[in-house]
């Protein structure tokens, strides 16, 4: 049995909560009941087995199947997938309920040492794949509908062609993986390990930023000077992580012979380079419409001539101080699911019933939240670190439609439920959508309306203007990269040539704000995530439009495109919609919904 060094179920122990009331955490049950688990070593055992045998089945042997055979690959492929994805989510989610238990961090690495090494010898899998002709694999799908199916998944993995290298080679980049995932979770110990002192108050990292959405000013700022000390005294480590993992992306792009840094994350996205810019550049062409504008509007109800950053996320003079608790939380994103169908509340409902939410702010937790779909023949987890906020309850609905989308997708089999990031927001978007609207509808005043109405606004612009400005800083920092080692200034510098253009002429920024880019996990776990919820906020803003312009069928249509998983590009799932992103002119719309609110809030002025 794997030791356990410090208490894991203290949900309830932050000093809310007996407001929050009973906040749920996992079972990880249905995974594996424990570490020594018969079952997970008996399926440790079966894939070590079934990796060699398919390496012997199939090894040099692709062009030589029929359609039948090469489905039957296939599947055997996906039952592998399943087993391993099973293995590690148990072990992640383990992991990121204490990140600082060194039983669970070893208990991590060594499954993930020794799925790469069980799975090395599969590495031929899609390197033969894309050796076959395409005039061959067109003649296979054709007379097999069973296998034509996964023609998405063959076409993604063949996008990566033109990139392939040798055989040996992409066995020892597949060996080296466990090396950059070292370096991740020494990001994340080193995040969830962090102490910081307010008040007298010994917080963790989530605490701490909780401050900056203080109705206090002057919590708010010495939170913000708390957290710019500690990322200080830590920022030699954070930017040897950022060196050395951008490093690594580098020589890997470089030896595959990718044009830029963020081809690979385009492709695995399964969109088009201009696409992605198109959003980029109309969101930045946005920005003195959009956070510009309103932050100097929101200066002006504060009473500040000059914002400071402990000012971004401050709540509104007139916004009541409360606590939400969890029950209400609850009931609030469940009644605005079931508003909107009936399907989609009872697909919600088992994640709080079944042990699927892991809400409180522990000791060692990983920050920030996520939904893990773990994989199609179990159920998705969702993490959050609920403290009661406003905040916290459209973060809840937020991954709870990460949660749904995942259930729904699950039919689509391992190979074709996992969808491209930038689809994978829509869900978690659309769902905060429905929360706030219908906040929004049972508002009981203009001064509450107004409240939400800002609170809204901040938090598109938080998913738009603030991710788009995460991938400049990304851009800036892999192209420098590129050129030679970074010091914790360059990074800094980097950091803030995006800051003033984002957040408009209206912002200070208090010395050691420069170094606030060290905490953003997406930067060292996943390069180039960010702009996948700038994506799915514009993509959500033109769907709800369509809805309510035409509300008739709309459901069935949204359940069809959540259903459909990955097996579709986003091109086609939009149809159904009228909807096109590769039209400049749609993240217009998107971008007009926000506008359209800020509107709202200035005549609430005259």
């Amino acid at each position: 049995m794997i030791p356990i060094s410090q208490p894991v179920h203290d949900a309830n122990a932050a000093a809310k909560g007996a407001e929050l009331g009973k906040l749920p955490e996992w079972d990880l049950n249905d995974l594996y009941t424990a570490p020594d688990a018969p079952e997970l070593s008996r399926d440790l055992d079966w894939l070590e087995r079934e990796c060699t045998a398919f390496a012997a089945n199939y090894e040099g042997k692709l062009k030589s199947l029929d359609a039948a055979g090469l489905l039957g690959c296939i599947h055997r492929n996906e039952a592998i997938s399943n087993i391993s994805g099973r293995i590690m989510s148990y072990a992640g989610l383990r992991y990121y309920q204490q990140t600082t238990d060194s039983g669970r961090a070893k208990f991590l690495s060594d499954c993930q040492e020794k799925i790469t090494n069980f799975t090395t010898p599969l590495v031929f899998f899609t390197l033969e794949l894309n050796r076959l002709e395409d005039d061959h694999l067109a003649g296979l799908l054709a007379q097999n509908a069973d296998l034509a199916r996964y023609k998405p998944v063959l076409d993604r993995i063949r996008a990566m062609k033109p990139y392939q290298l040798s055989d040996e080679m992409e066995k020892f980049l597949h060996d080296l993986g466990v090396v950059g995932d070292a370096w991740e979770r020494l990001f994340d110990e080193t995040i969830a390990g962090l102490s910081f002192t307010v008040e007298g108050e010994e917080l963790g990292i989530e605490g701490t930023l909780n401050l900056l959405t203080e109705q206090d000013r002057s919590k708010r700022e010495v939170a913000t000077r708390e957290l710019a000390r500690v990322f200080g005294e830590n920022i030699r480590t954070f930017a040897r992580v950022h060196n050395t993992s951008a490093k690594e992306k580098e020589v890997i792009d470089r030896w595959r012979g990718m044009p830029t840094a963020q081809t690979g994350r385009h492709l695995s996205n399964d969109v088009e380079p201009e696409v992605v810019e198109a959003l980029r550049d109309a969101v930045v062409a946005a920005y003195p419409k959009l956070s510009h504008r309103y932050y100097a509007l929101k200066a002006k109800w504060l009473g500040l001539d000059r914002m400071q950053v402990w000012d971004r996320n401050a709540p509104l003079p007139m916004e009541e101080t409360r606590i939400v608790g969890w029950e209400d939380a609850r009931d609030t994103v469940l009644s605005a699911y079931t508003a909107f169908d009936p399907r989609m509340g009872d697909i919600a409902q088992p994640f709080f019933d079944k042990g699927w939410i892991d809400a409180g702010v522990k000791k060692g937790k990983a920050p920030g939240a996520f939904a893990h779909p773990t994989v199609t023949n179990v159920h998705p987890y969702v993490m959050l670190n609920y403290l009661g906020k406003p905040r916290d309850v459209m973060t809840l609905a937020h991954e709870l439609g990460h949660g749904v989308h995942q259930v729904l997708a699950a039919g689509q089999g391992e190979l074709l439920s996992s969808t491209p990031l930038t689809l994978a927001e829509t869900a978690s978007v659309f769902g905060e959508m429905l929360t706030f609207r219908r906040m929004l509808a049972n508002a009981r005043s203009d001064a509450e309306r107004k409240v939400m109405l800002a609170g809204k606004v901040e938090d598109m612009i938080n998913t738009v203007v603030r991710q788009i400005a995460f991938y400049d800083f990304e851009c800036k920092l892999h192209a420098a990269r590129r050129k030679g080692e970074l010091t914790p200034d360059d990074i800094n510098a980097l950091w803030m040539s995006v800051q003033a253009e984002s957040l408009g002429p209206v912002f200070d920024f208090v010395d050691g704000y420069e170094t606030f880019w060290a905490y953003i996990p997406h930067f060292v776990h996943s390069p180039f995530y960010v702009y996948a919820y700038a994506f799915g906020d514009g993509l959500v803003n033109a769907l709800y439009a369509v809805y309510e312009e035409n509300p008739d069928g709309f459901q069935d249509k949204y359940f069809d495109m959540l259903k459909a998983g990955g097996s579709k590009h986003h091109s086609d799932l939009l149809k159904p919609f009228g909807l096109d992103a590769s039209d400049p002119k749609f993240w217009d719309k998107g971008l007009n919904m926000i506008s359209g609110m800020i509107d709202e809030l200035e005549a609430m002025e005259d």
